[in-house]
């Protein structure tokens, strides 16, 4: 059983808020979990205090076990000071124009 922590979307239309849950890594993305270790609300400004709010002796337990965080719960444990370290996911291939594009370009430049 694969655990992660990860975001459940909750909230109305255009008005987001989301569950910090601990899920089996199978299961969908608002569906089952085992335990909500916290909330997060984009809507809110950055300095706020309940943007980003989270119970870290479940957390810390959970990562114990080993559960692992997705990027951007990541970025949230780092700045609460439970993770030290950040897993970037950097594709750069991902931003290059695509294949046909590239003949394009090469086109003009001759």
């Amino acid at each position: 059983m694969a655990l992660k922590i990860r975001l459940a979307r909750g909230g109305a239309k255009k008005r987001p808020f989301y569950k910090i849950v601990i899920a089996e890594a199978t299961s969908p993305r608002d569906g089952r979990f085992v335990e909500r270790v916290g909330s997060y609300n984009p809507v809110l400004t950055a300095d706020h205090p309940e943007r980003v709010v989270l119970n870290q002796e479940r957390i810390q337990y959970w990562l114990g076990i080993g559960a692992l965080p997705t990027d951007r719960v990541s970025l949230f444990l780092t700045k609460a000071g439970l993770v030290k370290d950040v897993k970037k996911s950097n594709n750069p291939t991902k931003a290059l124009p695509k294949k046909k594009a590239q003949e394009r370009m090469k086109a003009e430049q001759a």
